[in-house]
Order: C-alpha cells, then sequence, then structure tokens
C-alpha cells in the first residue's frame, strides 16, 4: 500500500517526491515542508524558515532581550550627577552619567575656553618689533617673525633684497671688475662703435634695429687683466647685441672669431 497521499484528492504515490509534483501540476500549488515554531501551522518555504508568516515572527519575540545575538543584560539603572534622578540606560552605549531630561537642556554645559592664555597651544599673543627698513612698528604672531630680518610690507621686503643682495651681498659675487671705467675707457668705447658702425658684429642688426646703440662687449674679459685698466682698448672691443653678447659671455662665440671680426674691419 502506497505511503504518500495527495491530501487534497487522495490519490496515493510510491514517494514523498511523487506526490509534491503531483500536487504542482494536479493542484497548482506546493505541499507544506516546514512547520511554524510559534503557531504550528504547516507552510512551504524554499530555505529554512522557522515562522510562518511575518506577524508569527513578530508575535514569538525570539530575538528580544535575552534571545538576541546582541544582547548584553539590559539596561542598567544610575543617578543623574545633576539631578540626581534615577534612570535606565544601556551599558553598551556609554556609563550613565545624565539623564534624558539634563541631557535635554544646554544649560548646564560649560564648554571650555580655548581662546587667548586658555588654548593649549598658546604661546603669547602677538608681539611687536620694528621694520629693519622704515622703522614702522609691526605686531605679528611669533611664527610671523620666524626670519631674522623684519619687513612691515612687500614694498619694504623689495627694498631690503635690492640693498642686501647688491655688490658684495649677492650670492654669486666674485670681487666685481675693479674700477676699469677711468677716462681710456669712454674713448675706447666711442672708438668701438664708430668702427663698428653701431652695428652687432656678428648678427648685424644695426643702431635702428635694436633702437639703441649695442654693446660694447670686452673680447678678453676684464679680469683677467693684472691691471683691469688695460682691459678698454679699442683692439679688445666689439659691438654685439644683447643676445649675441650673452652667447659670447657664456662661451658661445668664441674668443678667436671675435678677433677675427675685429680684424676683418
Amino acid at each position: 500500500m502506497s505511503e504518500y497521499v495527495c491530501p487534497t484528492c487522495g490519490e496515493s504515490f510510491g514517494t514523498k517526491r511523487g506526490r509534491g509534483v503531483h500536487h504542482v501540476h494536479a493542484h497548482d500549488r506546493r505541499l507544506p515542508n516546514r512547520t511554524c515554531d510559534y503557531c504550528g501551522k504547516e507552510f512551504y518555504s524554499d530555505y529554512a524558515k522557522r515562522y510562518c508568516p511575518q506577524d508569527c515572527l513578530v508575535a514569538s519575540d525570539s530575538y528580544s532581550k535575552e534571545n538576541h545575538p546582541g544582547w548584553k543584560g539590559g539596561k542598567d539603572t544610575a543617578n543623574c550627577e545633576l539631578c540626581d534622578s534615577e534612570f535606565d540606560y544601556y551599558p553598551s552605549e556609554k556609563k550613565g552619567l545624565y539623564c534624558p531630561d539634563c541631557v535635554q537642556n544646554n544649560e548646564w554645559r560649560n564648554p571650555p575656553k580655548v581662546s587667548g592664555p586658555d588654548n593649549p597651544r598658546w604661546s603669547g599673543g602677538k608681539t611687536e618689533k620694528l621694520c629693519d627698513v622704515c622703522g614702522k612698528s609691526v605686531r605679528r604672531y611669533p611664527s610671523g617673525f620666524e626670519s631674522d630680518v623684519v619687513c612691515c610690507s612687500e614694498e619694504c621686503r623689495k627694498k631690503w633684497l635690492s640693498d642686501t643682495f647688491t655688490g658684495e651681498g649677492h650670492p654669486n659675487w666674485k670681487g666685481g671688475p675693479g674700477n676699469f671705467y677711468n677716462n681710456g675707457w669712454w674713448p675706447a668705447k666711442l672708438a668701438a662703435l664708430d668702427r663698428d658702425a653701431h652695428t652687432c658684429r656678428v648678427c648685424g642688426a644695426t643702431r635702428d634695429d635694436l633702437e639703441r646703440n649695442p654693446d660694447v662687449h670686452h673680447i678678453i674679459p676684464v679680469r683677467e687683466f693684472a691691471d683691469p685698466e688695460d682691459a678698454p682698448t679699442v683692439d679688445n672691443l666689439i659691438c654685439l647685441c644683447v643676445t649675441c653678447h650673452r652667447n659670447a659671455d657664456v662661451g658661445n662665440i668664441s674668443e678667436a672669431e671675435l678677433r677675427r671680426l675685429v680684424a676683418s674691419s
């Protein structure tokens, strides 16, 4: 005799699966495969489920208090440190200090002072010094006086830079050319300009092209003369535009080439 009987039509089947397949095709619904832990009613579910409808889950209260996986003993009781009233709180949140009424009342809150000397990073406030350029009083925080030089404005800073880094104060200072601009310099310069027709001997730029006279360049640098006053001679001078003068200074135009140009005049 068959062990599995269809509860709807009474037809018998040799296997549980056969009865289930029959019920789906013949009666268009699945047979129950679960039993509700709360109400005992049978129901169908594709996955392991303990309660039939959502109402049974809520009614069972299976996740409240001790049944909840995060349960830590419920609320504790404490006395408010402000009004001494008793109140409940969850230890998992924080230690109970103030009752809900006192927490809502902002009047008891006294935020710490953090301005002026009460600030933990206070270092004395602004200090006063005099501008090293114009003597004007300057008030700043200590961090604004990190440099040894005090300037009250950008104008004073520029003036200080100009005065400090001129001549011997410049980091590239190498002693200067000396006083070779003697009485012989100007006649030699004018003679070189006349000889070269006020024209750059390398690129041919004229005074009209340059809108000024070309530079007069020393073929042998003044620093190589034992006596700088011997440097400004006509045969040691050549007219060059600004660009060619720069190229000659850095060695892009050889001394031999410059002497050849002078000799060809």
